[in-house]
């Protein structure tokens, strides 16, 4: 059998070298539109960079490995020559690797599908002008609202709220309407129907997602990933994501068929170690374009229309793929690069240490980045409202906040990540994902879950040895933010709540949110996380 390097010599001239990135595993994807396996080349590479430009926990770097590595040889199998570069062969950054492509190959174009992430495609397209070879980057058409229709949008709006955006997608690709061309059932929105807790008793009878035993090629990958990165946080122990389309598959039919049901009603509920509840886990499958986000809506659309699921539960799910997913992708590219930037609360605190170990005893946060760091993975809500609040109440950076959530998650690709982090929980940019900051007490939690249950802190106390932090951080936050709220009409009434403190009690609490932040310092400066 002829070696790879004894193909490359045989081969005729190379027309296009064909980039796919890691979050680019889409067969039907733009990028191999015209493809000619006798002429052109595909080249993807692993690069340390991708893992170490923020320390990625071992779940995320694993995920996408082991999807790149079986999107590899599943083109293989097609006789589609690949230029793979692995980790152990790959240069440091993922400029660099291209370059060292385009000298091996000297092609006549490159042909990229645009990147998820604005320095990676400054990068690739300056690289690629420096060699003097034609580019050709190709819209993405995973997604369903392109860069223009956004701007069509967005043009002439003085705010820019999801909800009109979501209508706007729902007409546009007749989703859930009747035959009038109305919404499914009235109303375009059911919200106030999803927001339930599982009250004292807790879940019951939720069944298990679909799992994936690692096969050989992801169990080498896990190794030589906690070989190589032995510092780096995260488990892989169990490690069982998709990690091919077959398998991306699989894990959708498992959710639509035994828990999208329940998935509305609990969407937002939490409950101590039980990440998955009625959750789909194909988030990552959708960002690695495993899944094509049409045929996940139209799979949760044909369950409800077939009597298998409820139109509230059906509706919250595709709010999230269709509202939610695509409008932060077009805030995203509508906003960068200066939205990295923003930081409308002006926060500047360092990332507490706890978020790299969960070692504390506030047991909603010791819970929710516990999972976290062990799968790669929390819902929503624990994402929002537990450890993006306590970083919102505390004042942290928003750039840590970022830097953290796209480490430590499965799914999270910066297009997707940033705008959910510093927009949707920081409030960093003032507005334009959230029309207020998603504020709360600890009593929000209590409600929510049973972390409160087990833990030493009372959600109803803000000072004294029993004090909840987050109560003690919200209403800090509310007096020093006290000014600007007050012009937003969403904020009234939790302003005006501030008006039953007396000028001693705003001072205790004040003094109680500044000894928390003080001890969390420390905690930062006498830590030695590895990077």
């Amino acid at each position: 059998m002829p070696t790879q390097s004894t193909v490359e010599s045989s081969r005729q001239p190379v027309r296009h070298l064909i980039v796919i990135l890691g979050d680019q595993l889409d067969r039907h994807s733009p990028a191999f539109h015209g493809f000619d396996s006798e002429r052109d080349i595909v080249w993807m590479a692993e690069v340390i960079e991708e893992s170490t430009k923020v320390p990625v926990s071992l779940p995320r770097i694993a995920i996408f490995l082991a999807c790149m590595r079986h999107f590899r040889d599943a083109l293989r199998s097609e006789q589609i020559h690949v230029d793979y570069r692995e980790l152990a062969l790959g240069e440091p950054a993922l400029a660099d690797a291209l370059a060292g492509a385009l000298q091996r190959h000297r092609p006549a174009k490159v042909v990229m599908v645009e990147p998820g992430e604005w320095s990676v495609r400054e990068s690739l397209r300056a690289v690629v002008a420096r060699h003097s070879v034609l580019l050709d980057e190709r819209a993405d058409d995973h997604f369903l609202c392109s860069h223009r229709e956004f701007a069509d949008h967005a043009r002439g709006r003085k705010q820019l709220r999801m909800e009109f955006f979501y209508r706007e997608m729902r007409r546009k690709h007749q989703i859930l309407l009747d035959r009038d061309g109305k919404p499914e059932g009235g109303d375009w929105n059911y919200d106030a129907e999803n927001r339930g807790s599982f009250g004292k008793a807790g879940p019951s009878d939720i069944p298990s997602p679909a799992r994936f035993a690692p096969n050989p090629l992801t169990a080498q990958v896990i190794a030589e990933v906690q070989r190589r990165f032995p510092q780096h946080v995260g488990k892989l122990d169990r490690f069982d994501w998709p990690v091919t389309r077959d398998q991306a598959l699989i894990a959708l039919q498992d959710f639509i068929d035994h828990r999208l049901s329940h998935f509305g009603e609990y969407q937002d509920a939490m409950w101590t170690r039980e990440p998955w509840l009625y959750h789909s886990r194909i988030s990552a499958a959708l960002n690695l374009k495993l899944l094509n986000p049409l045929e996940v809506i139209r799979a949760a659309e044909l369950a409800y229309r077939s009597g298998r699921a409820p139109l509230a539960a059906t509706e919250g799910f595709i709010r999230q793929i269709l509202g939610w997913r695509e409008y932060v992708r077009g805030v995203y590219w509508h906003l960068m690069p200066g939205y990295l930037d923003r930081n409308a609360m002006r926060a500047s605190e360092p990332l507490p240490g706890l978020f790299w170990t969960a070692e504390t005893d506030m047991q909603c946060l010791a819970d929710s980045i516990g999972q976290t760091l062990e799968l790669g993975y929390a819902h929503h809500i624990q994402r929002l409202m537990v450890t993006g609040l306590f970083c919102l109440l505390l004042g942290v950076d928003p750039k840590e906040v970022h830097a953290w959530y796209l480490s430590v998650y499965v799914d999270a690709v910066e297009w997707v990540e940033l705008p959910n982090t510093l927009g949707m929980s920081q409030y960093a940019d003032g507005g334009v994902m959230a029309s207020k900051p998603y504020i709360a007490s600890g009593r929000y939690i209590d409600k929510m879950s049973n972390y409160c249950c087990q833990c030493r802190y009372k959600p109803a106390e803000a000072t004294g040895k029993a004090a909840c932090p987050f109560t003690t951080l919200y209403w800090d936050f509310l007096i020093r933010h006290e000014l600007e709220l007050s012009s937003n009409p969403r904020m009234v009434m939790q302003v005006r709540n501030l008006a039953r403190l007396t000028e001693a009690r705003r001072a205790e609490i004040i003094s109680a949110a500044r000894e928390l932040r003080q001890s969390l310092r420390v905690q930062v400066n006498g830590s030695n996380l590895s990077t």
